[in-house]
């Protein structure tokens, strides 16, 4: 079944990032299925947008699995994101690129994507919020909330109280992702997050779609909570 979410286009930034699950996936965070089961399995459970993260692979290797899940993901009307690697963003094409604080800036991917190619941001500290990179993000991820494994080249984790105040800094969509699984999800969501971000906590599960289900429905009644 078909998810109808929005078209991204030039439209403001609630409207253009309305995702709540985010998941985070390369070929070997994928202990129990395959990249392509793993993804397809997760997106029934609830996952609305999805980035490739492969950082060992080259670009002919990236780009053959960058093309197979952008069938899946097209199939179910659900964005994918590429981590760093602009020319597999271009050539696939993704639905935006993903960039951290040493890749190429997102000053500069703005005149080489399209517009309507969403640019995601890493922000480390509270001092990177200001910049002119990270105005020019269609969404800001706020890396690592927790110390984990997958995201050992990072500053200090921000916690829920860091999190707090980077959301009193900005307007922009936050994702969370670092340590993230359904237990602590509300904690993060009440600190300001707009999106909950997950490697582990899916592509390590031996059912990516219960895990998926579990994870949105404590994001869904967070939301209920709220009205």
């Amino acid at each position: 079944m078909k998810k109808n979410f929005p078209t991204i286009s030039d439209t403001p930034m609630s409207e253009k990032f309305p995702y709540q699950l985010y998941l985070v996936v390369g070929e070997s965070d994928c202990i129990h299925h395959s990249i392509e089961k793993t993804v397809e399995l997760a997106i029934k459970g609830g996952v609305d947008i999805v980035q490739l993260r492969e950082k060992d692979k080259n670009y002919k290797d990236f780009l053959k699995t960058a093309l197979r899940l952008k069938e899946i993901t097209e199939r179910y009307k659900v964005p994918l994101i590429i981590n760093d690697h602009v020319k597999v963003a271009i050539d696939t094409p993704a639905n935006g690129i993903h960039v951290g604080q040493n890749d190429i800036a997102p000053t500069v991917l703005k005149s080489i994507l399209k517009k309507n190619q969403l640019i995601g941001y890493s922000v480390e500290d509270i001092s990177q919020v200001s910049t002119a990179d990270a105005k020019a993000a269609d969404y800001l991820a706020a890396s690592p909330i927790f110390s984990t494994p997958t995201k050992s080249d990072t500053n200090t984790p921000w916690q829920p109280e860091g999190l707090k105040i980077l959301r009193s800094k900005t307007s922009q969509p936050i994702v969370a992702i670092g340590g993230i699984h359904h237990k602590n999800i509300k904690i993060i969501l009440e600190a300001g997050a707009d999106c909950i971000a997950v490697v582990s906590a899916i592509s390590k599960a031996e059912n990516p779609q219960k895990a998926a289900e579990i994870l949105k429905e404590q994001i869904i009644q967070h939301a209920g909570s709220k009205i």
